[in-house]
């Protein structure tokens, strides 16, 4: 059997980082504690670091409810977001507070409440909101909150609003169409002018031969 930390941990053993859920054990989802593993204060430091380095690296940060949410679902979401190179963690409200204090997002420490996963994106906030909209859309128990987008605060209706806009990918991909159009427009124009200018020329001797 599973529990949720962050990444597995399968029978006592870590498989990666440790990450506090309720209270001081550590758990999977709401009514799925598998073994209640008291977190020490090194794991609580390491946690907060950890979480703080992210958070300090991340141009948008989201905060989501998965109360409800199945193991499968979740981890369904973590790999959708992994994608897209963007975190998620699940850890308790008082070291989130902590690990977000004195950070960019740091608007949104003290709005940490009930059972928290918190998304970080870093290099495209927009394919970080779009990822968590799709994900919210298709399921009945996963929803948005709230989000800080560079230090600014974002409501829910703010992170879709986010969410519809082109991204990085997108963008470039536009610019780089933009950018491979104007040569071939400019070429067919240089083209078309000695064209133009010999039927100039024609009409010109045309008018004087008819003198």
């Amino acid at each position: 059997m599973y529990k949720y930390t962050g990444s597995l941990v399968e029978d006592g053993r870590r498989d990666g980082p440790l990450i506090s859920c309720l209270d001081n054990t550590l758990t999977c989802f709401p009514g799925q504690i598998i073994r209640s593993v008291k977190v020490n204060r090194q794991d609580k430091a390491q946690i907060i670091e950890q979480l703080k380095e992210k958070a300090e690296r991340a141009s948008i940060a989201i905060v989501t409810d998965f109360k409800g949410l199945e193991v499968e679902e979740f981890t369904r979401l973590r790999a959708s977001l992994r994608s897209v190179g963007v975190d998620c963690q699940v850890v308790k409200n008082t070291l989130a507070r902590l690990a977000f204090t004195g950070t960019d997002h740091e608007v949104l420490a003290d709005k940490f409440k009930e059972n928290c996963a918190i998304v970080t994106g870093y290099d495209d906030p927009v394919a970080a909101a779009k990822a968590v909209a799709d994900f919210a859309k298709e399921s009945k128990t996963f929803d948005m909150r709230f989000a800080s987008l560079e230090g600014k605060y974002l409501d829910e209706d703010g992170v879709k609003a986010l969410s519809k806009l082109p991204s990085k990918e997108e963008l470039l991909g536009k610019t780089l169409g933009t950018m491979n159009a104007v040569p071939t427009n400019f070429v067919s124009l240089l083209a078309n002018v000695p064209r133009g200018l010999l039927n100039v020329l024609s009409a010109v001797k045309d008018q004087k031969d008819a003198a």
